[in-house]
């Protein structure tokens, strides 16, 4: 997920990135007892957030599979020399296959990669790979455009706030897709961006969100790890909008509307099966709604049910592929034409995305 690579490099490798599908193998993985497998989470799983909706998905390929594999968890691991140092001392304790979940990680994996021919590395939201190592995630923009129109239809003044991390490609499109929705149920509805430059400070994702409650912003959507930003607008009386895990139940308040949110496991056990048989390949993987990556949580019974039918709807025209989000003409926030009507937006288009569509109050650098 996170950011700090240079642009170009992402053009160069991002074309691969949606399709590939791999045609190099690693050496099948051999071990008597449980298959070790290790994961590398860049906050506490407590964080409520991301790294708790990872956990969750290790959880579910633990359950998968039992006593078949035995799982070595590493927690609020630093994006720098010391990931390496963590990837190495998994592979010291016998793990076959790593799993590393946020951005910057990515060269860092690599390098122990590049090292380590014999064991499989699996690095979340990248673009880097190797024999053995591949990139996975997921097309959340889609389930943003959705939560985007819920947001729209519950504000009372059309003025929503987002709190973004660091303005990578991924967080760029999500609020792009966010605010695309809401414009589709209230077009001149605007939403104002506040960096904070951290995917895991609980004080500054809450004083970001107090700076656009401040400036009349009624609902708080967010790219963040915590759920501190929904926590400050609902202390506000206001709407808020969850991301990862399903907020409402855990902060237990109907004023959180909905939270986009992921479905890891789906991705991690064919990924440990394969290197469990010896059929593991590198790949470049981007799943959506077919691949049940992504998905919305249970809609806040306060969104009206005739609107709530409305969302459903818009999320089978997506899976069915029948249309999605970037389709069509769009304008970047200067009112300058970045796509002509008729046209679909490549995957590396959304993949390298470094703009924002007319609504959205800010800049991306």
């Amino acid at each position: 997920m996170k950011k700090g690579i240079v642009l170009s490099l992402i053009v160069l490798m991002v074309s691969s990135f949606a399709f590939a599908q791999g045609t190099k193998e690693a050496t099948p993985a051999k071990t008597d007892g449980p298959f070790k497998v290790g994961v590398i989470y860049i906050s506490p799983p407590g964080d409520m957030g991301y790294s708790y909706m990872h956990d969750q998905g290790t959880i579910a390929m633990e359950k998968h599979f039992g006593d078949k594999v035995k799982v070595y968890r590493m927690e609020g691991i630093a994006e720098n020399e010391n990931s390496e140092r963590a990837m190495e001392s998994l592979i010291d304790e016998g793990c076959k296959i790593i799993f590393a979940n946020s951005y910057n990680y990515q060269q860092y994996m690599l390098n122990v990669a590049q090292n380590f021919p014999d064991v499989y590395f699996e690095h979340c939201s990248g673009y880097l790979s190797n024999d053995n190592m591949s990139n996975y995630f997921g097309r959340m923009y889609q389930m943003r455009y959705l939560s985007g129109m819920i947001a729209a239809k519950m504000s009372a003044t059309g003025k929503l706030g987002y709190v973004g991390a660091f303005n990578t490609p991924e967080v760029v499109r999500g609020i792009n897709s966010y605010t695309l929705g809401a414009r589709a149920i209230n077009p001149k509805a605007t939403v104002t961006v506040v960096w904070t430059n951290s995917w895991y400070d609980p004080s500054l994702e809450r004083q970001a969100a107090v700076s656009l409650l401040d400036q009349g912003c009624d609902v708080i959507a967010q790219h963040q790890d915590t759920t501190e930003p929904a926590k400050a607008a609902i202390e506000r009386g206001k709407y808020a909008i969850g991301y990862n895990a399903d907020f409402r139940s855990m902060i237990g308040d109907d004023r959180v509307l909905v939270s986009p949110m992921w479905n890891w496991g789906n991705y991690m056990i064919p990924a440990v099966q394969s290197a469990m048989d010896g059929t593991w390949k590198s790949q470049s993987y981007w799943g959506g709604l077919e691949d049940e990556m992504i998905h919305l949580s249970p809609i806040s019974p306060l969104v009206p049910e005739e609107f709530q039918k409305v969302v459903m709807a818009k999320e089978a025209d997506i899976r069915s592929s029948k249309w999605d989000v970037f389709w069509g003409e769009l304008k970047d926030n200067t009112g300058s034409v970045r796509q002509k009507a008729g046209e679909k937006m490549s995957d590396e288009a959304m993949l390298t995305m470094d703009w924002f569509v007319e609504g959205v109050i800010g800049k991306v650098k």
